[in-house]
């Protein structure tokens, strides 16, 4: 299954928030978002890439580039996520996977010898205008934030 393009209107979504507040992509309009797609919280490299970009936010911040996070999680665990990590922007709840299905990040992946459904991790730099700038989708867990600065300094 292809991802979007870069062009592509981005896929509008409302989705809960880890304090279980509605969150719409049109919240952030005149703003570039960058809406990484991650597979689950708390999990070795999902924490590795939320610390990196924790770190970075204030580069980001300068960049007028909001962060937000999406999973297949609950809120509730959204909020652990947040709480143990420190991290100091938004993650959303996609727990029906409709968001993922809307951004053709939910796939059929294979680990260990076993097929199952899940997210492949992408992100999408969407701009103010609310079309896909660039994707994300060659990266370490522990680089992307670096490759996200790069191509926005670029």
């Amino acid at each position: 299954m292809q991802t979007l393009k870069v062009g592509d209107p981005a896929p509008q979504f409302s989705l809960s928030n880890q304090d279980d507040k509605t969150v719409s992509l049109t919240d952030f309009s005149g703003k570039k978002v960058l809406v990484y797609f991650y597979p689950r919280a708390s999990t070795p490299g999902c924490t590795v890439q939320a610390c990196a970009l924790r770190d970075t936010k204030s580069e980001l911040d300068a960049l007028n580039v909001v962060v937000l996070g999406i999973s297949p999680d609950t809120p509730k665990k959204l909020t652990n996520f947040i709480t143990k990590q420190e991290l100091n922007f938004t993650l959303l709840a996609d727990e029906d996977h409709a968001v993922c299905e809307a951004y053709k990040v939910w796939q059929l992946k294979k680990f260990m010898g076993r097929e199952n459904m899940g997210v492949v991790r992408t992100s999408f730099l969407i701009d103010e205008s609310g079309n896909i700038e660039h994707v994300f989708d060659k990266f370490k867990t522990k680089d992307h934030h670096e490759v996200v600065l790069d191509y926005l300094n670029s």
